[in-house]
C-alpha cells in the first residue's frame, strides 16, 4: 500500500510540474470535451481529456504491478 501511495504521489508531482508542457498540446480542449457558454454561466466537463489520463495512469498502473 505504501509503496503504491508513494508511485501516485511521484505521478502527481510529474504531472504537476508537467502541466505547462501538456496544455500546449491540447490536453483539455479535445473534440469530445464538453463546453457550455450562457450569460453568465460557464461549464466544462473535459471528457475525452478524463478519458485519455485515465487510459495513461492504468497503464502505468499496470507497469508497477508487473
Amino acid at each position: 500500500m505504501s509503496r503504491w501511495l508513494i508511485a501516485s504521489g511521484l505521478l502527481l508531482l510529474l504531472l504537476g510540474l508537467a502541466w505547462p508542457w501538456l496544455t500546449k498540446l491540447g490536453l483539455g480542449s479535445l473534440p469530445g470535451d464538453i463546453q457550455l457558454e450562457r450569460k453568465g454561466f460557464r461549464f466544462y466537463f473535459p471528457l475525452t481529456s478524463s478519458v485519455i489520463v485515465s487510459l495513461l495512469i492504468s497503464f502505468v498502473v499496470w507497469l508497477f504491478r508487473r
